[in-house]
């Protein structure tokens, strides 16, 4: 059986992706994700901010109501409501 050779290697290790130099806009892994806590994700900014929630009542710090009655925390527009039936009311 022949053996890969040591360039192949090297090619190799240098064509993989890095996942620990992730920019905003790459996949988080699940060790960043669990960095924020339960019920946050961390932003384009890298900040935690806390996922949609339903409430009879506007929650503190909340931004947008989106279409399927959740109040948002986004801190930029962009995005803001994604899979919530988009932004129905900035607050």
């Amino acid at each position: 059986m022949k053996m890969p050779s040591l360039f192949a290697f090297a090619f190799l290790a240098f064509a993989m992706p890095q996942l620990t130099s992730a920019r905003p806009h790459e996949v988080v892994t699940s060790a960043t994700q669990n960095t924020c806590g339960i019920d946050y994700y961390r932003n384009v900014s890298g900040n935690c901010i806390h996922r949609p929630v339903r409430s009879n009542t506007i929650p503190q710090g909340a931004t947008a109501r989106c279409g399927d009655g959740t109040y948002s925390f986004s801190q930029h527009r962009r995005g803001t409501c994604s899979y919530h039936g988009g932004v129905a009311q900035w607050l």
